[in-house]
């Protein structure tokens, strides 16, 4: 049987984590998944505002829109 229990950590050394809460008295086993930080840099709306302009009609974006909605059958 496995359980998670998400903690944060650091990093101290090439194969070293140091958690800053303790695990569960009971764990004698564990298995690491590592979600690694990154910095960035910058606003999801800046990449977006750098990204060139599309080349596809207001009126196709519009079409499928509505195509999508009459299809959820309300």
């Amino acid at each position: 049987m496995t359980r998670t229990v998400v903690i944060k950590g650091h990093k101290t050394g090439p194969n070293t984590v140091e958690l800053d809460q303790p695990l569960p008295a009971e764990t004698t086993e564990v298995e690491v998944v590592a979600r690694i930080k990154t910095d960035g840099g910058g606003k999801l709306s800046d990449y977006i505002r750098s990204l060139p302009p599309g080349t596809r009609a207001i009126e196709d974006t519009n079409r499928q829109v509505d195509e999508e909605r009459d299809s959820w059958g309300r």
